[in-house]
Order: C-alpha cells, then sequence, then structure tokens
C-alpha cells in the first residue's frame, strides 16, 4: 500500500504540469535546464546527474558533475492512452541493480519568474529517506538523520520552500538519497525517485500537495471503512463472549478483530502522518499483524466448529505462525542486508511462501474437518472461510494474476478489504443465530433447572415433622441450583418410632437431582416393605444397580419410641453420638454391585443423648490454600455444643467445595426398661 497507491498521487499533478506549464527549452550552456514559470508548477525532469556514494561537497553549485552520469526524469506514458503517465523506474532498474545507501542527485536550473516566492515539491514515491539543498543550501528532509543511522518514513507529499532571495536565475538543486538494504525486497525496481520534483511559486505547490492528499485518501478511504466494521465486529464479538464466556469462538473472533484493527490502523497512520519509521512499521504490519491474523483465523474456525484435539491445531498453527514471523523479520531492516546477507532472499522467499501456505493448507483441513461435524452451518461458513482466505493471501493472488483492486465512487477498494467486510458481516449472521440458540437452550435449561429445585424442595423437607421425644434440626446447603444430598425423617406409628435417612448421590447438577428424585422415591416405598435399615439399603442397590452411572453413599436410622436404635450404612460417614464417632463396618455405596448386603448395627439412648449425621461436603470443605476443613474440626466444634447451623455456616465460610448436611437429633424421651451401662451399647445384626 505504501507504493502502489502514489500512482494516482503522481498522475494529477504531472498532468496538470504538463497542460498548463510554460514551455521549457533547454539553456545554452550544457547541463543547465530553462525554467519559465507563469502560474502553474513545472516538472523538472533533467536529465539529472546522478552518482551513487556519499560526499557533502556534491550539494555545492561549483561541483563539477560532468562525469556523472544522467537520467531523464520524463515519466513514462500510457501507448493506449498517451496522457496518462506512470511512475518511474528506480535506480535498481536503471543500471545499478542491488544497489542500496547512499545516491545523489544533481540538475542546474536557470529559473525566469516573476519574483514571488518560490517552492519545490518532491514525488510522492521516494525511496526511502532524502534531503534536499538548493546551491549548497538544505531547505527540508523527509526522514531523520542521524550520522550513521537513517530513519525513513512511508514517503508523504513534501514541498519545502527556497530561500526569499532565490526568486530567480540560476541555481542547483541537490537530492541526497538513502536506501534501505531491505526496500529492493518489496519493490523489484526500487531505489530513488519515481518521478521529477516539481518547481513553482509556493502558493501553486501548496495546492498540489492538497491534491496529492486528496488522492491518497481516495487510494485508502476504503480501509476506514473496513476499521469501522472491524471495530462494530469487536465490540459485538467481546458482548457475547462476556454474555456467554463459555463459548470461546466468540474470544477468537475478538483477537481477529484487534489484531486486523491494528494492522489497518499502522497502514492508515504511516499514510498520512510520520508516527514509526519505515521499519517499525513494516515490523508492526509484516512480521506481527500478518501471520498472527491468519493464526488467530484458523483457532477462530477451530473453536466455531469445536474440533477435537484443539491442543494440535494450536501447536501446528502457532509454530508456523512463529516460523513465518521470524522468517518475515529476517527479510525486514535492520536485519536484511546487515545481519542477514541479500543472498538469503533466494532461500528465505521461497520458505516464507511455503510456510504461508501450510497455515492456509491448515484453514483448509480445519474447514473440511468442521463441515463434516457441523453440516447444517456448512454454506455459510464455507463463504466466509474462502472471502478470509482471499483477504488473508493477497501477495499470493497476485502471482496468478488475479485483479486485487478496483474503484468504487472514486475510492480504490481492495479485494482483501472487500473480502475483510463481506466475511465479518456472514460471521456476524453466524455469531447472532448461535447466540439466539444459545439462549433459548440455556433458557430451557434454566426451566428444567427451577422444575428440579421445585422437586427438591417437596423432597426435602423444609419443615420438619414433629415426633415424640425427639428434637430434630437440620440444615442443608447445596453447592449448585440442584443439590446431589438428600435426608428423610418418616414416621413409622404414632407411638414415636422414626426413619431417618441421610445420602449422597455421586455427581452434581441436574443429573444429581434426578438421581435424588428416583432414591427418595424408592425409599417410600421399601419402607412400605420393610422398615429394617439393612433391608431398604438392599431394595436401593438393586434398583441402582440395573442402572448405569448411578450410585449414592446412605446411611439409615430407625429410633424406638424407647430410644433403641438400629442403624446401617452404605459407604457413607458415620454418625456422631455426643461428638464421637460411631465406628461402623465399613460397606460399599449403593449401585455399585448388586445383590451384596449392608451391616447395621444397634445401640440405646439415654435421655440428653445428641446423633449428629453429616455429608461428606462438610469435611471436605477446602479454602484457598487447598486445606481441608477435615473431621477433626468437625469433632471440636461437636464437643463444644455446635448446633446444625453453626457447624453447616462453619464449613461453608471455609470454603464449600460440595452439598453440606448437617442433621442433628437429641433424645429426650425416657430410657427402656432394661437397665442400660452409661456407655452406648453397640451390636452388630
Amino acid at each position: 500500500m505504501f507504493r502502489a497507491g502514489l500512482l494516482i498521487a503522481i498522475l494529477l499533478p504531472v498532468l496538470g504540469a504538463a497542460q498548463t506549464s510554460a514551455p521549457r527549452t533547454p539553456s545554452v550552456a550544457a547541463g543547465v535546464e530553462q525554467v519559465r514559470l507563469g502560474d502553474s508548477v513545472t516538472p523538472l525532469v533533467g536529465p539529472w546527474k546522478f552518482h551513487t556514494g556519499d560526499d557533502p561537497a556534491w550539494s555545492q553549485p561549483g561541483f563539477d558533475d560532468s562525469s556523472w552520469s544522467e537520467m531523464d526524469m520524463t515519466p513514462p506514458t500510457n501507448p493506449k492512452h498517451p496522457s496518462q503517465t506512470f511512475p518511474l523506474p528506480g535506480w535498481t532498474a536503471r543500471g545499478y541493480p542491488g544497489y542500496t545507501g547512499y545516491a545523489w542527485y544533481r540538475l542546474t536550473i536557470d529559473v525566469q519568474s516573476s519574483g514571488r516566492h518560490l517552492a519545490v515539491k518532491m514525488p510522492d514515491s521516494v525511496d526511502d529517506a532524502y534531503q534536499v539543498f538548493v546551491n549548497g543550501t538544505q531547505i527540508g528532509q523527509f526522514g531523520k538523520f542521524n550520522g550513521r543511522s537513517v530513519t525513513a518514513y512511508a514517503t508523504l507529499p513534501r514541498a519545502y520552500t527556497l530561500p526569499r532571495d532565490l526568486t530567480s536565475g540560476k541555481m542547483t538543486l541537490a537530492i541526497r538519497l538513502w536506501m534501505d538494504s531491505a526496500t529492493p525486497f518489496s519493490s523489484p525496481d526500487a531505489g530513488g525517485l519515481h518521478g521529477p520534483p516539481m518547481l513553482g511559486y509556493s502558493r501553486d505547490i501548496a495546492g498540489e500537495i492538497r491534491l496529492d492528499f486528496d488522492d491518497i485518501a481516495h487510494f485508502v478511504g476504503s480501509g476506514f471503512l473496513e476499521s469501522l466494521i472491524l471495530i462494530m465486529a469487536l465490540l459485538m464479538a467481546a458482548a457475547l463472549y462476556w454474555l456467554d464466556p463459555h463459548e470461546e469462538a466468540y474470544f477468537w473472533l475478538a483477537l481477529v478483530c484487534l489484531v486486523t484493527l491494528l494492522g489497518n490502523s499502522v497502514v492508515l497512520l504511516a499514510n498520512f502522518t510520520t508516527p514509526m519509521g519505515q521499519t517499525e512499521t513494516a515490523i508492526m504490519s509484516d512480521v506481527l499483524a500478518t501471520p498472527i491474523r491468519i493464526g488467530l483465523w484458523v483457532m477462530f474456525w477451530a473453536y466455531w466448529f469445536r474440533l477435537p484435539k484443539l491442543h494440535r491445531i494450536h501447536g501446528i498453527a502457532w509454530a508456523l505462525v512463529a516460523l513465518l514471523s521470524i522468517g518475515t523479520l529476517m527479510l525486514r531492516p535492520p536485519l536484511y542486508g546487515q545481519k542477514i546477507p541479500v543472498q538469503a532472499s533466494s532461500i528465505l522467499l521461497p520458505t516464507l511462501m511455503v510456510l504461508k501456505l501450510g497455515l492456509g493448507v491448515l484453514l483448509v483441513v480445519v474447514a473440511y474437518m468442521g463441515f463434516k461435524r457441523r453440516k447444517a452451518e456448512g454454506g455459510l461458513a464455507a463463504a466466509a472461510i474462502i472471502l478470509a482466505f482471499v483477504a488473508n493471501f493477497q501477495r499470493e493472488l497476485r502471482l496468478i494474476h488475479i485483479a486485487l483492486n478496483t474503484t468504487v465512487f472514486g475510492f480504490r477498494v481492495s479485494l482483501g478489504t472487500i473480502s475483510t467486510i463481506l466475511s465479518l458481516l456472514i460471521i456476524t449472521i453466524m455469531l447472532l443465530s448461535r447466540f439466539v440458540r444459545s439462549q433459548r437452550l440455556q433458557e430451557q435449561w434454566r426451566l428444567e433447572i427451577e422444575q428440579a429445585r421445585s422437586i427438591q424442595h417437596v423432597l426435602i423437607p423444609d419443615q420438619l415433622p414433629a415426633i415424640k421425644g425427639m428434637r430434630i434440626r437440620s440444615e442443608y446447603h447445596p453447592a449448585r441450583e440442584v443439590g446431589g444430598d438428600f435426608f428423610q425423617i418418616l414416621p413409622l406409628d404414632d407411638q414415636g418410632s422414626a426413619l431417618i435417612v441421610v445420602g449422597d448421590v455421586t455427581g452434581k447438577g441436574l443429573q444429581a437431582g434426578m438421581l435424588v428424585s428416583l432414591i427418595v422415591g424408592a425409599i417410600r416405598m421399601a419402607v412400605q416393605q420393610s422398615t429394617d435399615p439393612s433391608q431398604i439399603l438392599s431394595m436401593l442397590n438393586e434398583q441402582l444397580a440395573e442402572r448405569e452411572h448411578a450410585s449414592a453413599t446412605c446411611e439409615i436410622l430407625r429410633i424406638s419410641p424407647e430410644g433403641a436404635v438400629t442403624l446401617a450404612h452404605a459407604g457413607h460417614p458415620p454418625p456422631y453420638l455426643n461428638a464421637i464417632e460411631i465406628h461402623m463396618e465399613g460397606a460399599l455405596p449403593l449401585g455399585m454391585i448388586a445383590g451384596i448386603g449392608f451391616p447395621s448395627q444397634s445401640l440405646q439412648l439415654q435421655p440428653g443423648d445428641e446423633l449428629t449425621l453429616i455429608s461428606d461436603g462438610v469435611a471436605e470443605a477446602q479454602d484457598s490454600h487447598g486445606r481441608l476443613f477435615g473431621f477433626d474440626r468437625v469433632q471440636e466444634m461437636m464437643k463444644q455444643r455446635a448446633t446444625a447451623d453453626e457447624i453447616a455456616t462453619a464449613a461453608k465460610k471455609f470454603g464449600q467445595a460440595d452439598d453440606i448436611t448437617v442433621l442433628q437429633i437429641k433424645w429426650q424421651g425416657q430410657s427402656a426398661s432394661v437397665a442400660l451401662a452409661a456407655e452406648p451399647q453397640l451390636a452388630a445384626h
């Protein structure tokens, strides 16, 4: 863009000058060009004297340049349209192939004017930096000349006023040029001036500068439209990712838009201002933005299609991006021509093409795999991918003679810009469609979870039944909307007997909640056949063993009106009696193996005794450092006569990681008629 766009910028001034300038006749004295100024500007076509190398004395008017070679600055014309001219080839195509560094142009002119203030307008295409001298005095420069180093910028329209005492007569113009060693890589005819400087009155030259900037605006104006579309797509992708962070494709599209926008901004700034040198611009645009943008496109489509083994695609894509960036950097200043020999381009150029095409092949493979997985989106996605490919492989398409530019309403529009805009529009339609489907699905899940919570509220009692001789307290805190813990308190008769069930199903969320519903229903059915805890567990085990991925820990206690307790468990944490853990025989969870039995034990409660049943979510609460709440802390709180609410709240504040259930039963009835020892007696069945 830095060079091809300067064609139009050169044409209007040259044509206007050719049509309106006063005729020029060569001076009788050899090497002196006569210039007669009217109300116009005059192109200084020369022939100019040219010499490679550098010497400050070459700016002086008295220097003898008769031995220098000559370069005619008359722009070539279009054979079909003689009024149309083209940029001049540089010195690499005019007898100095491969030469980079300093060179000088000199021209002696004899000006006939009305005595008004004069100015010199430089060509809009120059490689790469220059200084302008008139009669040995520097009147301007473009670029920074810092001793041994030179900072060049993408060429912009520039004009420099002559000293006020130089209004007519003989004067010598000298232009000191510097070209970087990497510039021939981007243009095969690089080097020096690509058009004639122009001389005229300051007012007329200022008008030409305005016209040139207007031409540049028409040349790169479509870039502003593309940037606007990119900003809109970036904001939309970021908003969708914020609303639905589980869809990572939104995140990768936002990165694509951001990197493309940054690359475009660098190019646009370089066409109007000089915020950074030509080297920095090339690094930002060619070395970083272009390879990374292609890699991001690959990853966006990989995530869009939700392909498996994304880590492999990541590895291949970013390895190619890294190699492409490194190789491109080797063909750009300050490495190329200084650290990297010029001859290395014969190896680097084909290697870089292979690497870039490798990214293109990877994009095609990702698209093919995606179409196989998600055929419904194949049509729109195929169009968007083709357009993205065209937008990122402009140089390669130029090799097969595909027209890359067109003009719309006077503005030059590149095929890459059109492809990017259309691709983003198609992707926007696809994004919004997927987002709407996702929101509908989430709303459906929300309703299903809400229904599951409602069912669970029915199954897990908020109001505990009143049972004679007992005071029961419960605390239940699910880790998610739908929990996997459950408990039931079932009165068995009017005399005060009760069946107490506590359990924890495997898993979390909606699936766990549905399993809880199944188990609670099965418990109520089993109680109609038997009130023995071991038999109830066996019946539950048979029902769960018939299902896949259905298992649970469970603990059942039957308490008689006299305080006699029969308890059995299936892998659940044992209960505590007066803050002392009851030792029980080990048992597997429900649903693991069909046909197994579950051991039971019995004990006798005394008035004031307290049974505490907990789920493993209490002891497994975990703080930010990975430390567990632990059974020891649970037992210590019980010794301090902590209530169910205090135990559950302490575990939750410590760092809840699972459902938390705490059930406390305080026996207040009379002891059995048979005297028992002070310590509870346990008997195995």
